[in-house]
């Protein structure tokens, strides 16, 4: 208890010296005002997000006393950054702010349009930026494909699709896909039992014979159709 008495003095002392400056002490105040002004913002964590796209936004905030800013206010002030899920704020005294970035995950490529969008793993769509990206996404084609996409990716995955085998994805308003392979090999989805038919393909890939064919269609329950 007498330990969280000291920290409080401490911190009361602090702030009575950093914002009280009589004029017998204005010399000694302007030195400590000028301790705890925000100096450096750090950015850790960040692979997509550019560093200086975050200390741009937080211009603001330099020069100002460490010890009145606010965590919430630089939450908001980067929320609309493209690829941030969440951050974390600290604070190192004297005049330090490290921001921790938390990013979302892209996972395909959409082409709507005339224009490409990333997506990422809450259907987000977000800017596509040539420069930024050396992963090689599957393609997502197809009016309103961003809606489902993520539902059907995620049957994928769980169904231990060999996501590093698809090359694109092509969407059809009657709520179906189609997945087109490296080799290009296309297999077709029924709109229903999409579980059942992720599985059955999946068992499919192993078999020997199945790069004899070109077009695997599944799109009728419990039948095999090849072409």
């Amino acid at each position: 208890m007498k330990k969280f008495y000291r920290i409080v003095a401490l911190l009361i002392a602090l702030i009575f010296l950093t914002t009280y400056s009589p004029s017998g002490l204005n010399v000694f105040s302007k030195k400590k005002n000028l301790f705890f002004k925000i100096q450096n913002i750090e950015v850790i964590n960040n692979y997509l997000i550019n560093k200086s796209e975050i200390i741009e936004k937080l211009a603001q905030i330099y020069e100002k006393n460490i010890l009145f800013i606010n965590r919430s206010d630089i939450k908001k002030s980067l929320k609309s950054i493209d690829f941030l899920e969440k951050i974390e704020v600290k604070k190192k005294y004297p005049n330090t702010i490290i921001i921790k970035v938390y990013e979302t995950k892209p996972v395909a490529i959409l082409f709507k349009k005339n224009d490409k969008f990333l997506l990422d793993s809450s259907s987000n769509l977000i800017a596509f930026n040539e420069n930024m990206f050396a992963h090689d996404f599957p393609n997502v084609f197809g009016n309103g494909a961003e809606h489902d996409f993520i539902n059907f990716f995620n049957q994928l995955k769980n169904n231990n699709f060999p996501k590093k085998r698809i090359k694109n994805l092509y969407y059809f308003q009657i709520g179906r896909w189609d997945l087109q392979l490296l080799n290009n090999q296309i297999i077709k989805f029924p709109s229903n039992k999409t579980t059942e038919a992720i599985k059955q393909s999946v068992e499919l890939l192993d078999r020997k014979d199945f790069e004899n064919y070109n077009i695997i269609d599944l799109r009728i329950y419990g039948k095999i159709v090849v072409e």
